[in-house]
């Protein structure tokens, strides 16, 4: 093969490719948002014959010289094309390990387990859910070892999601921040509480949902590009560059929780809507990892979106959607408000402060259900006793517990510790930024164009060009410090409740 038909090659198999994975994206966005509850009956069976014709396409030995033969030229090709043959051959060495019957089996699972969750969840009801999760962890623990059988499951599961993560890496980084947090924690809890009242009153679905167009045009997301839509766990999925969801949920009495689940997945979607144009359409055209994903959401949500210049900008739009609710609210109420500090039970809920205890938790059940030292029968009660050991909350029901989270459904063991990365990164990018210019009074004024152009240029462009390491080192302004995030946390919130 010549290396002008393999690139031929390559590109055909690409467009073929994403056809393939955005008719998996879009059934998966309408079974967690739209459709009826039966139709994952027909929907697991289309899922798994989409995937087979994905394994068929990918797994080919005309692939695979196309990819090595490219590979094996690599001053005689762009950095794009280059890129794109390193991606797609790790991809194919790694869907190679597993035999297609059983790739197929596990996406069929999936969707049909994520249905269940939907359910159980709603009954509250971990037994009906348990079986799935306990053959989801098998399937997983074995992809782990045929992908890499000299590390541990677990460490190939977090290094899938996050590059060069291991438990070695998270260790001390969990343990760093049980150590220095859990005194401010403690020392917070001990303070009073501000005023919180006001977000708890009624607030329409209807009018939460034109609040939720008003964030959405702050945060200077293309609508043209990028819809909104209602699910249980709010998630964010993408097409392409021209096709990204968003998705949130109301409570008629917490309007904050919709209006942080707009932000938040707000975040993850200029990420991928600004990915450079000339990726598009191949499978450089999205986040580099997950932690680097979630630093972006993490960075909206929190860094900008509870902070006091937000508030004052983003308290006016709130009267305009809600005038009786918030008459007489300032914005150093509601900055006060929304950065309320209390251990709670739910992590998507959780404030800035105790959020990585939440991540720690599910760290350390993850670590023990790839070990095996688990059972899917025993992990409630681990999950309540880890609640109450690392933020004194009792866990009421298994809703309001193990089950409250949808990664799992979906065999995504390794996931949780990206949120915890990304809160860090968050930070540090943060402090890159201001050393470039000063985002504060932008974003005083509502305009976010500054912060996003920052991003744009130094993380979103290059969507999966660069290796995550680079765009760290550039975003960063240096090697990641999880001190910076510590130090961040501990001076807001000190000043905050004046310890």
């Amino acid at each position: 093969m010549t290396l002008q038909q393999a690139i031929e090659r390559l590109n055909a198999f690409e467009e073929a490719q994403q056809a393939y994975r955005q008719a998996r994206t879009i059934l998966f966005l309408d079974g967690a948002t739209a459709a009826p509850r039966q139709s994952v009956r027909g929907r697991e069976r289309t899922m798994g014959y989409l995937s087979g014709e994905l394994y068929r396409l990918t797994v080919t030995g005309e692939n695979r010289e196309a990819l090595e033969t490219i590979l094996a030229h690599p001053g005689e090709v762009d950095a794009v094309t280059l890129r794109r043959a390193e991606k797609q051959k790790e991809e194919l060495d790694d869907m190679t390990r597993i035999p297609m019957e059983e790739y197929v089996a596990f996406e069929r699972l999936c969707t049909e387990a994520d249905a269940v969750w939907h359910e159980a969840k709603e009954k509250s009801d971990y037994p009906a859910f348990a079986p799935y999760l306990a053959r989801l962890i098998d399937y997983q623990r074995r992809f782990a070892q045929r992908k890499d059988n000299t590390r541990a499951p677990y460490d190939v599961l977090l290094d899938t999601y996050e590059k060069g993560t291991s438990m070695a890496m998270l260790d001390p980084f969990f343990d760093l921040l049980r150590r220095k947090l859990t005194p401010v924690i403690l020392a917070v809890k001990e303070r009073p509480a501000p005023r919180t009242d006001f977000l708890h009153q009624s607030f329409p679905v209807h009018q939460q949902r034109v609040f939720a167009d008003r964030l959405m045009d702050m945060m200077g997301i293309d609508r043209s590009r990028c819809a909104i839509a209602e699910t249980e766990h709010p998630f964010t999925d993408s097409c392409s560059r021209w096709d990204v969801r968003i998705t949130t949920h109301y409570y008629e009495h917490d309007v904050a929780s919709g209006m942080y689940s707009v932000i938040h997945e707000g975040g993850h979607a200029l990420y991928e809507l600004g990915v450079s144009e000339a990726l598009s359409f191949t499978c450089l055209e999205s986040g580099s990892t997950m932690g680097i994903h979630e630093s972006q959401s993490r960075l909206y949500e929190n860094l900008i979106g509870r902070s006091l210049p937000f508030c004052r900008a983003v308290l006016p739009v709130m009267r305009d959607c809600f005038p009786e609710q918030l008459r007489g609210v300032t914005p150093e109420m509601l900055y006060a408000a929304v950065n309320d500090a209390r251990p709670s039970l739910k992590r998507t809920e959780a404030d800035e402060l105790t959020y990585g205890m939440h991540v720690l938790i599910r760290y350390e059940l993850e670590k023990r259900m790839l070990r095996g030292d688990v059972t899917v029968q025993e992990l409630p009660e681990a999950w309540n006793e880890l609640y109450r050991s690392c933020l004194g909350v009792e866990v009421p029901c298994d809703r309001e517990g193990i089950l409250q989270d949808s990664h799992w459904s979906g065999g995504a063991f390794g996931y949780f510790p990206s949120y915890a990365l990304g809160s860090a990164y968050g930070v540090q990018m943060l402090r890159n930024m201001e050393r470039s210019f000063d985002p504060w009074p932008q974003v005083e004024r509502g305009d976010l164009s500054g912060v996003n152009a920052w991003l744009g240029e130094r993380i979103h462009r290059h969507g999966c060009l660069l290796r995550p390491q680079e765009i760290l080192r550039d975003a960063l302004g240096g090697a990641f410090d999880p001190q910076v995030y510590v130090d961040y946390l501990t001076q807001k919130f000190t000043a905050l409740y004046q310890l």
